[in-house]
C-alpha cells in the first residue's frame, strides 16, 4: 500500500493578509488622531513653559529698574517657533505687559488658539482649561 502525503503549503493566503491589513488600518485610524491631539498638547505646553520663563525674567527686570520697558523678547532670548509667533505689549504708564502666543500652522488647529499670559499671572486662552 503506498502512503500518498499531503503537501501542506505553508504561507498566508491572500483573504488572510487582506484580514491583517483591514486590522492595521482600523488601529492606525482610531491611534492617528490621538497622536496628534498628544502633539499639540506637548507643543502648547512648551510655549506655556516660554511665557512663564519670560514672565520671570521681565519680573526681575521690573524689580531692578522699576519698569518693563528693559524687558524685550530680544533681551530675553523669547524667539518665535514653527508653531508660536510671541508678542510682548508693554505698557510703561501703568507698569504692566502682555505677552501672547499666537498659534501658527501646525498648531492652528488647536482648541486652545492664542494664549495670552500678563504681569499678575492671569492668563487667558480661546478654551478654559488650557492652561
Amino acid at each position: 500500500m503506498t502512503l500518498y502525503r499531503r503537501k501542506h503549503n505553508r504561507g498566508f493566503t491572500l483573504i488572510e493578509l487582506m484580514i491583517v491589513i483591514a486590522i492595521v488600518g482600523i488601529l492606525a485610524a482610531i491611534a492617528f488622531p490621538s497622536y496628534v491631539d498628544s502633539v499639540r498638547k506637548a507643543r502648547r505646553a512648551d510655549a506655556q513653559a516660554e511665557m512663564v520663563e519670560y514672565a520671570g525674567y521681565a519680573e526681575r527686570i521690573f524689580t531692578e529698574t522699576n519698569s518693563y520697558a528693559g524687558a524685550t523678547k530680544t533681551v530675553a532670548g523669547l524667539v518665535d517657533t514653527d508653531f508660536y509667533t510671541y508678542t510682548l505689549t508693554p505698557n510703561p504708564l501703568v507698569l504692566t505687559f502682555t505677552l501672547t502666543a499666537a498659534a501658527k500652522t501646525g498648531q492652528d488647529n488647536d482648541r486652545c488658539g492664542d494664549m495670552t499670559l500678563d504681569n499678575t499671572g492671569a492668563t487667558t486662552a480661546a478654551t478654559t482649561g488650557c492652561w
